[in-house]
């Protein structure tokens, strides 16, 4: 699994692979990996695909039940915090095998992006990635990133990523889903 995501000027970007996949098989290209928790906030995950999609769905339902026992919707920092918790908990108890990018937009504070592992590590960071292709697409971004991005240049180095991947990776992952998060909410982008 692949997902790898950015902080720019008032947005957060992610991009996950569509490839639903075991072993050497791949079953299909079209798979959303990435989930919206709420308005704001988009997790996306990497690793053992059943312990991905559950927790993932996990954490979405949760946050609804604190959402509607509190009339308050989590932060994207105290999500993160929530998520770092759970993992935390179930390091004890039976390990979930996955990795996040939590990419979250509050008015107050504005895009964030947290890199979670599955140890319960938690750091909020301008750029990251997950999974297998971290080992090529993190010097892209080291080189590619800088503060205050424009949404055109946020896109574009997310598709040198790609390319970078489909130069260099041996694991063919043809079709990615990127999504954007910003103040009016999350939208999915079309980069073809």
């Amino acid at each position: 699994d692949t997902c790898l995501g950015l902080v720019g000027q008032g947005y957060a970007l992610v991009a996950a692979d569509a490839s639903a996949s075991r072993s050497i098989l791949v079953f299909k290209h079209d798979l959303d990996k990435i989930v919206q928790l709420d308005s704001h906030k988009l997790l996306v995950g990497s690793g053992v695909y059943a312990d991905s999609v559950n927790f993932n769905e996990y954490v979405q339902k949760n946050m609804k039940l604190y959402e509607l026992n509190n009339d308050l919707q989590l932060s994207t920092d105290a999500a993160a915090n929530f998520i770092r918790g759970e993992l935390a908990t179930a390091l004890r108890k039976g390990p979930y095998q996955t990795n996040s990018l939590l990419a979250g937009y509050d008015e107050k504070t504005g895009p964030s992006l947290y890199f979670i592992d599955y140890l319960a590590a938690l750091a909020k960071v301008n750029f990251g990635a997950q999974g297998h292709a971290s080992n090529f697409v993190l010097s892209v971004f080291d080189r590619e990133w800088k503060e205050n991005m424009s949404l055109e240049e946020g896109i574009e180095v997310v598709k040198k990523c790609i390319h970078e991947l489909h130069t260099r990776f041996l694991v063919s992952q043809p079709v990615f889903v990127v999504k954007l998060v910003d103040a009016n909410g999350v939208r999915t982008i079309d980069i073809s």
